[in-house]
């Protein structure tokens, strides 16, 4: 226990760090030409990365996480043995490119510059607004090029500024791309290479108030503009939360969560983002679109709200909305299982769902990110902890006869009161143990969840070592997970022989659950070294295997979006009457396509948008 208050104690600085930091970034005062402290090549801060130590071992550099500073001792022989990596082969980004001159369309500019609006034509800012972070663009990113990037960002203060904006932007026949916190993985940021108008970034991260807060019907209203981790912050002054918190909570905004019907961690408890949000502001062309009241549920024909959650910026700009809060709660446990094959935890997860038990949080993983984890282990802090460890390691595997290369893991986390948190671990720890689960501990629980925040990181650090990896998610009828989960991994490894011998890394887990089945994720990556064009290839795959998926019922996106990369997918998703309502609904509200990103519908067919 001593151990487990350590790493939450150290949490919460991480945590206060993270508020003060991203606090100073989004202060309006700063410079229109930095980038504060993020990564223009890359995810996250820039004091934040995996590195080889002097020792020759993996650790993550900084001080902000739980991990930070702390060596690896596992985790390069992980790589090295499982896709190969070779740590002497290492492959540095480019330096910052040069862009090709602004496009400037003058009359827009004039009008900016009337509102005295904070605005920038630096390349650097450029750049950073020209992408989201899948492969393919932080690919683009560190070695290649973007055959289009906006011509000018510009940082709205309030909600009126968004509406002059809108205006001048409409009438001079400028396109508008909203940008919240960068961290799509849709490729909804990239700028398609066959506009010839001047094209605007709408960084909203100057928009990050919580205007008010009303206790008596539980609501806040707040701007689009706020992080994820700003916002809790604010809200837990007034002794309140939201509770949305996607894997993308340090940077993706309110605004970017609407748009994208996004989901997050903890989604058992407090709903996706559809379900906390009770109204919404944006400003179209036509003018500002929101509900005269704000009510727990109204019957007045088709909702409006439900036109934009999802509609990845293609009708307007979200400048803020009222949402749902909670309590704090009063206590928080983490803790974790581990089942003898994938097979029984998923068993597990169904029946837990069923009853209608799920934890805030419960997410399986399989074996290979089970091997992943472990191989993250930092070094024991005493002979003691490593005693006991081994001794557990050998009543696992000897004991209970777990076969360490078929074993999964799930994490757990509770919140509520003392005794309603008790209640909820004797029934899930009930539950698992139908199926052959053991309790893992509640030190693992909390590594497990909070590693979830090392995924981007991880990737970028593989880019150095020509390794190439991301992950995608669905949504699966319970009836499929396992056919699905299954399915989609063998055509991956498949598909990958064509090209290389080079063994994938390829992974899943079960997170969010449903009465009717659950969300899935999937990871997977490849040593690139000689392998021509790799990302063409990764893109393939990753087509495929999207393919695979939609075979097996699963959904085009349970919470990532469309944005370009999965829009040709649409049609099939929703019908071809479905995309009339679709195209006629962006017709009317935006004639002009100034919101003229290109998600969703495709404009642009024949042109690639991505190099």
């Amino acid at each position: 226990m001593h151990r487990v208050n350590q790493i939450l104690g150290q949490l919460k600085t991480v945590d206060d760090t993270t508020r003060c930091l991203s606090q100073t970034r989004t202060s309006k005062n700063s410079d229109a030409d930095s980038l504060g402290n993020v990564r223009w090549d890359g995810w996250g801060y820039d004091d934040s990365f995996f590195r080889i130590n002097n020792d020759g071992l993996i650790e993550l550099a900084g001080d902000r996480y739980l991990f930070s500073g702390k060596p690896m001792p596992e985790l390069r022989k992980w790589f090295e043995a499982q896709v190969g990596l070779n740590i002497s082969d290492h492959t540095p980004s480019q330096e910052h490119p040069t862009l090709s001159p602004p496009i400037r369309n003058k009359d827009f500019i004039q009008a900016i510059e009337g509102y005295h609006q904070k605005h920038s034509f630096s390349d650097q800012q450029r750049l950073y607004h020209a992408h989201g972070h899948t492969s393919q663009e932080v690919f683009a990113l560190k070695f290649g090029h973007f055959q289009r990037v906006p011509d000018m960002v510009v940082w709205p203060e309030h909600h009126h500024q968004v509406e002059s904006i809108v205006r001048a932007a409409n009438k001079f026949n400028v396109v508008l791309i909203p940008f919240g916190g960068g961290t799509n993985v849709s490729h909804a940021l990239v700028c398609p290479s066959a506009e010839k108008r001047m094209i605007v970034s709408l960084d909203m991260k100057l928009m990050n108030k919580v205007k008010w807060i009303n206790r008596k019907n539980m609501l806040a209203c707040v701007e689009a503009g706020v992080t994820g981790k700003n916002l809790e912050n604010s809200l837990k002054k007034s002794g309140l939360c939201c509770g949305h918190e996607p894997d993308s909570a340090e940077f993706s905004t309110l605004g970017g969560w609407i748009a994208t019907r996004a989901s997050g961690m903890k989604k058992n408890k407090y709903g996706n983002i559809e379900d906390i949000v009770i109204r919404i502001k944006m400003v179209t062309v036509h003018g500002t679109v929101e509900k005269s009241i704000q009510v727990p549920r109204i019957s007045t024909g088709p909702d409006i709200h439900q036109m934009i959650l999802g509609s990845e910026g293609i009708l307007g700009i979200i400048t803020e909305a009222v949402i749902k809060v909670c309590p704090l709660p009063e206590y928080v446990k983490y803790g974790s299982l581990i089942f003898p094959d994938f097979e029984s935890g998923v068993e597990c997860l169904h029946e837990i769902a069923m009853r209608r038990k799920a934890p805030v949080s419960i997410r399986l993983v399989d074996n290979k990110q089970f091997q992943l984890g472990q191989a993250l282990k930092m070094a024991s802090p005493s002979w003691r902890h490593d005693l006991v460890n081994k001794a557990k390691k050998w009543y696992v595997l000897k004991k209970k006869n777990f076969d360490p290369n078929v074993m999964v893991a799930a994490t757990l986390l509770f919140e509520g009161t003392r005794s309603s948190v008790r209640s909820q671990e004797k029934i899930i720890y009930s539950i698992a143990k139908k199926y052959g689960g053991m309790k893992s501990g509640e030190e693992n629980g909390i590594r497990g969840y909070f590693l979830t925040y090392m995924i981007a990181y991880l990737r970028d650090f593989g880019y150095n070592y020509r390794f190439v990896a991301e992950s995608f998610e669905t949504s699966v009828p319970w009836e499929n997970v396992l056919a699905l989960c299954q399915n989609v991994k063998q055509r991956i490894r498949d598909d990958l022989k064509e090209f290389t011998q080079a063994v994938p890394l390829v992974s899943c887990r079960v997170t969010q659950l449903y009465d009717s089945g659950a969300c899935v994720y999937f990871y997977f990556g490849f040593l690139y070294s000689g392998v021509e064009n790799p990302i063409k290839i990764f893109s393939k795959i990753e087509h495929n295997a999207r393919d695979e998926i939609l075979s097996h019922g699963g959904s085009l996106s349970h919470h990532h979006g469309v944005g370009k990369l999965r829009r040709g997918w649409m049609e099939d998703t929703i019908g071809r009457v479905g995309m009339q309502m679709l195209k006629g609904l962006k017709d009317t509200l935006d004639p002009n396509n100034i919101f003229g990103n290109g998600n969703l519908l495709n404009f642009h067919p024949d042109v690639p948008h991505l190099v």
